[in-house]
């Protein structure tokens, strides 16, 4: 009988380069696939009515990350090893917030979304640093009720400016001059609600599973 010369831990870390692999190919597949369907205008819908194809958008790619996360254990054992660092780095591009209110400056974007969106955006990417310098100092702060809160923050953001672009959208009336939304369902602004805010929001569930297992075992 031949034995593994492998060490015990060469197969998990070999599971988990493979998952990182077919993570990143589906990660390419989804902005192509962004990318192709926003340059033959697949996103755009009639004014005055709910932007169905940005809301299939966002929730798929969602339902396919917390499907994966409950049935799949090689991509949940890959998520949770995850760097928080990287991940708030990755938040701290957020801060390209002030975008919208430029966009706002420029009559593209109504104040009703653009404000609420760039300032909440600004504010989650302008204390990203602080969480990341504080993650590095005292690993343990992944587990404090203000990393929660920073992620939790993270969600509602998105969450209202998805909220607030829907109901915009919804009673934008197509009367001449009007300002709405509609840039958002078409290249390159197509590419934030499409592709950023789904992968924000997964990041940020992935953060606070991260946390709730370290405060697990802080009081096992």
């Amino acid at each position: 009988m031949t034995t593994s010369v492998l060490p015990r831990t060469a197969e998990p870390r070999a599971g988990l380069t493979g998952v990182r692999l077919g993570i990143t190919l589906l990660l390419a597949a989804w902005l192509l696939l962004v990318l192709c369907l926003g340059a033959l205008g697949g996103f755009v819908g009639p004014r005055g009515t709910p932007p169905y194809p940005l809301a299939i958008a966002v929730a798929v790619p969602l339902l396919v990350f917390f499907g994966a996360v409950r049935l799949s254990p090689a991509f949940r054992d890959f998520v949770l090893s995850l760097d928080l660092r990287f991940i708030a780095g990755i938040q701290a591009w957020r801060w390209a917030g002030l975008g919208f209110l430029t966009l706002y400056a420029y009559n593209i974007l109504p104040a009703v979304f653009a404000l609420p969106a760039g300032l909440g955006d600004m504010a989650i990417g302008f204390v990203a640093p602080w969480v990341i310098l504080s993650l590095v100092r005292r690993p343990a702060f992944a587990a404090s009720a203000a990393f929660v809160r920073w992620n939790v923050l993270g969600i509602l953001d998105l969450v209202v400016a998805l909220s607030i672009g829907t109901v915009t959208a919804t009673l934008a009336t197509g009367a001449p001059g009007e300002i709405t939304t509609a840039p958002m369902a078409t290249l390159p602004l197509l590419l934030i609600p499409a592709f950023l805010v789904p992968l924000f929001l997964m990041l940020h569930t992935v953060a606070l599973m991260q946390s709730r297992r370290m405060r697990a075992a802080e009081t096992g």
